[in-house]
Order: structure tokens, then sequence, then C-alpha cells
């Protein structure tokens, strides 16, 4: 929204300063987002009357003029403008000016041996226009002496300002003006024009189809009328904020629309066909010319203005070609109505039109103003263009707008947390408009006055007309009467003192302990992604489907888990693991010459329709060699990388790797010797790990050794269900002992590890595999198993004797469980 200040205060009567006005402005919320001001680049130069001008007596193309600017010196300025001449006034700048087109500053020199001391401009040095081809030519009244800025009306700021989508109000000139009032920063002038006497009846009359769209609309016709150029004053006002001016018609309905608000469209009565214009909804195969030269095909959602010819203006957006006026009209029709702000917006997005009428009714305009509004706009009209008023024709009825708002005073300091009395608030709340209804020592009943459409839920006052469907209309009414509007007072009396005088006051900590940000399922996610990261492997995200043939070598596919309209044809299954992603890609690296990757993929995996068939997994793939340790070369992966990297992952999402176990159970698309699962308990599978068989290899075309995990994250239990134990702390140093038996190779080292944990629960906290021997001096069929086993003591260190015993209970427990034998 912008305005410029002279235009401002004749709303406002003021004697602030710019500063002051621009810093209230932004108190008060109506944030300032820029100052033009020309005229503070423009105050060095003034008008100068060139007193004669005579040709350079080394240059052709030169003269050098006498220059008088009534300050009781003439000054010799050398001049190459073709139209320099005696006589003549235009604008000088002098010794030390900045020239605004090119920041350059002027001093005095010689040029071609005459001394030059100042410089008359041209529009385009002076930033007013393209014109170059000559110094400016001011007109023979112009005075001399007088800052060029001042005299040509350009000594005044434009403010542009940013406007909240709820504060419809504030773009208009007299809506800003009341809010600076409001705030202390002048008087509101008076709004109250004198009605326009009628002197013959309406060419045309309104009818309304839609009045849910259009509730009342006025009219009123000026015949003999002469179309042209509005004045200077009023082309000043519209250029100064960016609007071009067309003709003296077309210009008053600008005006009006930045003044007051009020957007206002003006037809030529001889070029509309009947006698009627009707507000109606659009039709199939309609289309209309708009102002802004397209064609413009309506909808049945769109609002439209007709005549007996058809489209003539997509209401309340743009009007139409056809119907407009030009400098060949005589007789004119003013059109000013409501429209429904939710319908405006609509059709406005759905043609993709912008506009300022859009602007304003889909934010909600002034329901009480259409009369005055009207009255102005005939008055200007005659005053501009001449002529004689119709009597004034309407349709529907002024929307019952009319509601209360209530503000206990508590509230200003308990919720706003300022110190503003009660009678301060009131007196606020009355400079806006608001009229007391009623008031007692707690709070105050207001009257919302027509303007504040953001007030107590109103509804642009459209939702409660009288001639809307009842249902709307109640629910309408039920909904103000529901909704209590007192924050909206409380904002008000708020923002006149200013926003930046809110103190700033902390919410209540419920708790000192900050509740998570995150779910624990989205902790797991986060936990695990990072630890496979950790582990050297890169994260993928792929889509979670594929083609279906690929999705069977992994699992099921159910025809519910189809896709009906797939993106592509190879993408019209949902996957059953994210691992049939990632070996794609894993392939594709391959094939292009990366044969040693390392991918990990958290994401879903389908099994059917139903929410728990859904899982979210945390899958991984390593192909080729991989370097166990940084000082050993590379080695093939194998079935135990992808072990190490599902226990991490577990590890790190706090599952006790002592209560778990592993079995050869792992999925069909594994190697089946060369797989297993880790269960927690008998039946819950919280991982699969494993080479990818063969088979399933060559159909995916990895050549190279592959190896692979999944981490089923839903079925680890969250932190709350798991019990917090208390830390254990021991006193006591632990200890380490070795043992390595010989046992049968088709026995899992697992078997050995748990039963030599269970031979003394009291003392041992742990128990590792750290070597596995197979080959010469060993019994064919034969393996040997090391261990390493931490005993920690809790109330006395431990003697040999006690140490013995229990290397004894171990050596007995894993013989009697596994049948291994305790190497010498």
């Amino acid at each position: 929204m912008k305005f410029s200040l002279s235009w401002l205060k004749r709303h406002l009567e003021t004697d602030a300063t710019l500063e002051q006005i621009s810093t209230t402005l932004s108190a008060i919320g109506l944030e300032v987002e820029g100052i033009e001001d020309r005229g503070a680049a423009l105050a060095p130069f003034r008008i100068a009357h060139v007193i004669e001008a005579v040709q350079h007596p080394d240059a052709d193309k030169l003269r050098v003029c006498q220059v008088d600017i009534a300050d009781g010196t003439i000054r010799t300025i050398v001049c190459g403008a073709p139209n320099a001449r005696t006589g003549m006034k235009t604008v000088l700048g002098l010794p030390g000016a900045v020239v605004p087109a090119n920041g350059m500053v002027l001093k005095v020199g010689k040029i071609r041996g005459v001394e030059s001391q100042g410089m008359m401009c041209s529009s385009r040095e002076l930033g007013l226009g393209d014109e170059h081809d000559g110094i400016i030519d001011l007109p023979a009244d112009a005075p001399v002496g007088q800052p060029y800025a001042s005299w040509a009306g350009l000594d005044d700021p434009v403010i542009e300002i940013s406007v909240t989508p709820n504060r419809g109000d504030a773009l208009s000139v007299r809506g800003v003006a009341r809010d600076l009032a409001a705030a202390g920063l002048g008087t509101l002038k008076p709004f109250a024009p004198a009605p326009v006497q009628a002197a013959y009846p309406s060419p045309l009359a309104w009818s309304v189809d839609d009045l849910a769209g259009c509730p009342w609309v006025l009219g009123r016709a000026v015949r003999g009328v002469k179309n042209g150029p509005s004045p200077k004053w009023l082309q000043d006002k519209l250029v100064s904020i960016g609007l071009r001016p067309i003709n003296a018609l077309v210009d008053v309905t600008n005006w009006f629309t930045y003044d007051l608000g009020r957007p206002l469209h003006v037809f030529d009565v001889a070029k509309v066909k009947g006698d009627t214009l009707v507000i109606r909804r659009g039709r199939e195969g309609e289309s209309y010319l708009a102002l802004n030269g397209k064609e413009i095909s309506v909808t049945r959602d769109d609002l439209v203005i007709a005549d007996d010819g058809g489209v003539e203006s997509l209401a309340g957006i743009m009007g139409g070609e056809h119907s407009g006026s030009d400098l060949g009209t005589t007789e004119v029709f003013i059109e000013c109505a409501l429209f429904d702000p939710v319908q405006i917006a609509l059709s406005g997005r759905r043609h993709e039109l912008r506009s300022d009428a859009r602007q304003r009714f889909e934010r909600g305009v002034d329901q009480a103003l259409p009369p005055a509004a009207l009255e102005a706009a005939t008055a200007l009209i005659i005053e501009l263009c001449g002529g004689e008023a119709s009597e004034i024709t309407a349709a529907g009825a002024e929307p019952q707008w009319q509601r209360t708002a209530h503000l206990r005073f508590e509230r200003i300091a308990g919720l706003g947390g300022s110190s503003i009395t009660p009678d301060e608030a009131v007196e606020g709340l009355e400079r806006l408009g608001f009229s007391v209804a009623s008031r007692d020592e707690a709070g105050v009943t207001v009257n919302v006055p027509s303007w504040r459409n953001d007030v107590a839920g109103g509804q642009g006052g459209l939702a409660q007309s009288p001639e809307l469907a009842p249902e709307r209309a109640a629910k309408a009414a039920e909904g103000c009467a529901a909704i209590e509007p007192e924050c909206d007072l409380l904002e008000e009396v708020l923002r006149l003192r200013g926003l930046d005088a809110v103190p700033p006051v902390s919410l209540p900590v419920p708790s000192p302990v900050p509740q998570s940000s995150l779910t624990a399922r989205q902790t797991r996610t986060s936990l695990a992604r990072r630890v496979l990261a950790a582990r050297g492997m890169l994260d993928c995200v792929s889509f979670g489907f594929l083609d279906d043939k690929t999705a069977a070598l992994f699992g099921d596919t159910p025809a519910s888990l189809r896709l009906e309209n797939p993106i592509a044809a190879d993408l019209n299954q949902m996957r059953p693991t994210p691992l049939a992603s990632i070996a794609l890609a894993a392939a594709r690296n391959i094939a292009r010459g990366y044969p040693d990757v390392a991918l990990a993929e958290i994401g879903g995996a389908y099994r059917d329709i139903t929410p728990a068939g859904q899982l979210t997994v945390a899958a991984g793939l390593r192909t080729g060699f991989t370097p166990r340790h940084w000082s050993e070369p590379a080695r093939a992966v194998d079935a135990m990388d992808a072990k190490g990297d599902a226990l991490a992952v577990l590890a790190s999402l706090g599952v006790p790797t002592a209560a778990l176990s592993v079995a050869a159970e792992a999925p069909g698309f594994y190697h089946p010797g060369r797989s297993g699962v880790i269960k927690q308990g008998p039946k819950t599978v919280l991982a699969t790990f494993g080479e990818l068989h063969p088979t399933l290899r060559g159909q995916l075309d990895l050549p190279g050794p592959a190896v692979a995990f999944e981490v089923f994250l839903d079925l680890v239990a969250d932190p709350k269900k798991r019990k917090k134990a208390v830390p254990d702390l021991p006193a006591f140093q632990p200890l380490k002992r070795d043992f390595a038996f010989l046992v049968d190779a088709t026995v899992p080292a697992e078997n050995l590890v748990r039963a030599a944990r269970g031979a003394e629960r009291a003392l041992i906290t742990d128990v590792a595999l750290f070597d596995r021997y197979a080959g010469e001096r060993l019994p064919e069929g034969k393996v040997s198993l090391a261990l390493e086993v931490t005993l920690q003591p809790r109330d006395a260190s431990l003697t040999d004797a006690e140490i013995e015993a229990v290397g004894a209970k171990i050596v007995a427990a894993v013989t009697k469980a596994t049948g291994a034998t305790l190497r010498g």
C-alpha cells in the first residue's frame, strides 16, 4: 500500500514530521517498507532564468549563458543543450549538488577555456524521465530562485507500508489516517459528502441473481460528461504511487480505490446492451475481453456483471474493454457494490488476475460506505468532467454488519502484559471508531465499526445478510456469538501504545526438563541413521515401490499392494523391504565401476495394506571388499560384517545384546548356510543378516560377494516401556580370563557364549568370542573357539582359588551344553 504525505494530510490534520509518522506506523502494526523522497535529492536544484545565451568562442555546439537564481549573483554556465536560449527558465544545479541520475558532484570548472559555475539539467539527469535532448524548459511564470522540487510538487514523500491480510481497512489512505489519529498523531478530518441532486431517472437498473455473492449494489449515471485527461493534482497523486493516469473517469475510480479503499467501476452507458445490468454466475462458454487485454473464459463458479449481450465484467476483480469509458464517453454509469470476499479470492486465483479491486474485496471493505462513496464519486466526476447525475438505483440491501465485542480490563495486564489503564483502553478504541455500548468496572462492550471486518469474527458482513440462505445466516450468527473477540480488542489497545512497548514475557515453564521434541519412532530412526553413517555406509533415499518382478525376489507381492496408476511401468509394486531398492542401487554402482559399496536406507517395508503391515526397516548392503582394519589388507565382505552392522544398530537403540540370540531362520533371499536372524526372546525377530542368495545375486547383476541386513525398528521396545536399571558401578577392578574350546564345527559359537555367560551370573558380566581356528593339528570336523570372559567382583577382590572355581564352572557349563572340551 502506497500513499504520499500530502495525500495522507487530506485526511489527517497533523504537524508530525515524516520520521514521526513512519515510526508510528511501524509501531502500530502498519510496517513501513520504504519511503521514496524525491524532493530530498532535488533540494539543491533551483529555478533559474537565462538572461543571456551566446555562442561559445571556441566550440560550435556550446553556449555561454548568464543565469540568475534571484540571490544577487549572476552565474556563468557553459551548456551544450540545443534548446538553451536567452529568456528561458530552467533548472540549475550549483557546485556541490549531486546529480541524481549518475551521482556526479557538480564542481566549478573550465570548459574550452570558459569557467562554468554549475549545470543546467535535463529531465533524465534529475531522474524524472527519459528526456535528455535538451535542458528542462519551464513556463514563463515559474518563480526564479524557488526550489524546483517544491514548485513541481516533487517534495512529497511516498510511504509504502505492509498490510496484513486481516486489515482491509488499512488498504486506504483514510484508514491509515484513522490509525495515526488514534495513536495520537493528529486529528482525523470528517468525511461527509453532500448528496448530489438527481436530475433524471437512471437509464440502467440492477438485478442480482446471486445475493450470496453480492448482497448490495448501487449505481448512478452521469450524462453530459466530457472525458479527457485528469487534472495535474490527480495525475500527480496516481503517478506517485505507481499508477498510470488513463482518463478522468477511470482516474476517479482509481482515486477512490486508494483514498477510501472503495473500488468502483464505470460503464459507458452507450455501450451497454439493454437497460439492466445483472450480477449472476458465469455460464458455460462465456468469455469477455478484460481491461488488461486478455480474453477471460468465465466458469459457473465466477460472479459476473452482464448485460443483454453477455459478460461485461468479472465482478469485483476486473472490468471489460467493451463497456469501458474512453474519450468519446458522454454518459457514464458508476457501479458501487459489495461482494463476497471468498468468491472474489477464488475467482481471482482461478484466473490468475490481480487487481487493486480484488485486493480490497477479498479482505473485506467498509459495508456502510457505498452510499457516501457513490455521492463523493459522483461529485468528483461532475467537478472534473461536467454533466448532471441521475437517480440512484440499487438492488439487495445493506448487510447486517452491526455486532459487539467485549473486553475484560484485567486481560490487558494478564494477557497483554501492559499497564494501560481502563480509561486509556476505552479512549483508544473510541478513537479507532468503536463506540461504547456498556461499561462496568470489569470490562467494556463496544460496537464494532463497519470498516473493521477483522474484529469480532466478522465475515465481511456478507455471511449475516438477511438475503442469504437461512441455514448459512444462522450458522454465521451462531459462530459470531460463540467467538469471544476479546483478543481482537486487546490487540487494538496494545498496538495503539506501540507494539514495541509490549513487554517480552516468557511463557510459563511446565517442567524444568523440556519435553522431547521427537517421538520414540523418530528417535530410533535418527539414531540408526547416525550409527550406519558412522560405520561407513552411505544413506540412500529411494522410492517405496519398484517393479513387481524384482519385488517378488524379496518376498510376497500381494495384488493389494499393486499400484493402479504408477508413475512408471517399472514402479508398480510397493516394495517388501528397502533392501530391494538398495540392492538395485548397488548393481548400478557396480555396473559403473564401483564394486565396493556400502549402502543403507531407513524406509518402509510393505507386507499388506493394514497399518501393522507397513514396517519401518533399517536395511544395509555391502559388496566387494572392505578393510577389516587400517593396518590389514582388504578382504571380501562376509555375513559377520552384516551381523555386526545389525548388532550395532540394536545396541544404539538400547537393546541389551546379552539378551539376544541368533538362529538360522533367515528369509529365502539370503544364503541358506551363511545367514541368520537376531531374536529377542523365543519369537521376536529384531533383525536378519547374511549373504545374499547366489541365485538372487545373478538376477540382480551383483557379480561379487554381497552381504545385507535388516533391522525392524518398529519391534524395538520404546525406552519408556523398558525398565531403567540402577547404574552398576562396582568398586573393584574387573579381570578377564581366556578359554579355548575344541568343538564340532557344526556347533554355533552362540551356544558356547550363552553357556559360559550362565555359568556364574553373579560374577560374569561379559563373554566375547575373539578367535576361531580350523586347520592343521586339529581333528577333522573340529574347530577351536576362544572366549574372553570378564569377571566383576562385587564385595571383595577375588582370590586365586575363587578364580579357579569360576573357571571350572565355565568349562563344565560349556562342556555340558555343547560337548566342547578345553584345549590344553
